[in-house]
């Protein structure tokens, strides 16, 4: 009877280093699935972000497009302004030059001396 207690027993831890190794065996599974799933989880996020982003520029390419021709056609029109606005001010300065010159010319060159108003005649 003691034989087979032993037996018994031995064959009892048999099967527990059985079980032990079986549970390690589903843990490393276990943990094998998860960095998997890690992995897959962050390749869809990544996925998913490229093509988020994609969208965003290709949203982003349509508005600058849609844009592009008014901005061109504003500054086109500035520049006719600015032009329009240049040109009436060279023809002003055309115009009224000879007077201009003239009118310095004669406050320069035509002086007539007088005394200062302040200044009191002394007398003798």
């Amino acid at each position: 009877m003691v034989h087979y207690a032993a037996a018994q027993q031995s064959q009892g831890i048999q099967t527990l280093l059985e079980a032990e190794k079986e549970a390690a065996k589903i843990v490393q599974q276990a943990r094998q699935y998860r960095v998997q799933k890690l992995k897959d989880a962050r390749s869809e996020a990544s996925k998913e972000i490229e093509e988020y982003k994609k969208s965003k520029e290709q949203e982003f390419k349509s508005f600058e497009s849609s844009h592009a021709g008014t901005t061109s056609n504003a500054q086109t029109t500035v520049d006719k302004e600015t032009d329009v606005k240049l040109q009436g001010i060279t023809d002003s300065y055309n115009l009224n030059k000879d007077a201009v010159v003239k009118k310095l010319l004669d406050r320069v060159v035509l002086v007539s001396p007088e005394l200062h108003r302040n200044l009191t005649k002394v007398e003798a």
